[in-house]
């Protein structure tokens, strides 16, 4: 049978998962002998995320993203190990992603800077809301306020927000390494919610400060004006019939 100018010989099955847990211990093992330290994505059990911020990333991820078969191959990656170094910095993920090689395939992934009036929106809405950062990074808030991180003006990042690529030969837009990177930083963030916060540029300390001020300001202002819900002494008798 003759051969197609589209058929370039090249045999892109998908790697089975000893291939790929083998071809990631040998990186881990080779760049900890040049001094190297990666830090890995590490599954620990049948999930991807368990806590608030892991499970809102990953779903807000999923609601935007119409990649069906790559975000599954994606959760399949990621469930391998196959995310042998994932760092999160100030507007930017850079992930190494083990695949069919065995050197792993780079990908960065850069978030546009969250603007300053929606920063200032998150900040008086969570005034009444927020208690202490505790509560903030636990996840355990209003249900009101979950809309404020994951809504169409909410601090996660909308699609046109996120860029990202990757140094394997896919085509795709969204290939499975940068999608194992993407449920990989929804992983990071079960571990730790404050590097959701340093994604999007934000001190999220600074932000619970300027929100509690804000609040007490609030109160402050309100101090000498008579509240609705107190009884006249006039109108006692009548309530409590004496």
């Amino acid at each position: 049978m003759s051969r197609s100018y589209w058929d370039t010989g090249q045999n892109f099955k998908q790697p089975d998962t000893a291939s790929l847990q083998r071809n990631a211990r040998q990186t881990v093992k080779k760049e900890k002998a040049k001094g190297k330290v990666l830090e890995p994505v590490v599954i620990r059990g049948r999930k991807i995320v368990t806590t608030w911020w892991g499970t809102a990333w990953c779903e807000n991820l999923e609601k935007y993203v119409d990649y069906e078969n790559r975000l599954e191959r994606g959760k399949r990656y990621v469930r391998t190990g196959a995310v042998v170094d994932l760092k999160i910095q100030k507007g930017k993920v850079l992930a190494r992603v083990q695949g069919r090689r065995k050197t792993p395939y780079k990908v960065q992934i850069l978030i546009s800077p969250l603007s300053e009036d929606r920063c200032q929106e998150a900040i008086q809405k969570c005034a009444h809301k927020i208690e202490n950062l505790d509560r903030l990074l636990k996840g355990d808030f209003p249900e009101e306020l979950k809309e404020l991180f994951t809504g169409e003006r909410g601090l996660f990042p909308r699609p046109q927000e996120i860029s990202f690529q990757c140094s394997c030969p896919d085509w795709a837009l969204l290939c499975k390494h940068v999608a194992a990177a993407l449920y990989g930083i929804g992983n990071r963030f079960d571990e730790n919610p404050g590097l959701f916060f340093e994604l999007r540029g934000i001190d999220v300390g600074r932000f619970v400060d300027i929100t509690m001020e804000n609040r007490i300001k609030s109160m402050l202002e309100n101090v000498d004006r008579p509240s609705r819900r107190i009884i006249a002494s006039e109108d006692w008798a009548g309530l409590f019939g004496v």
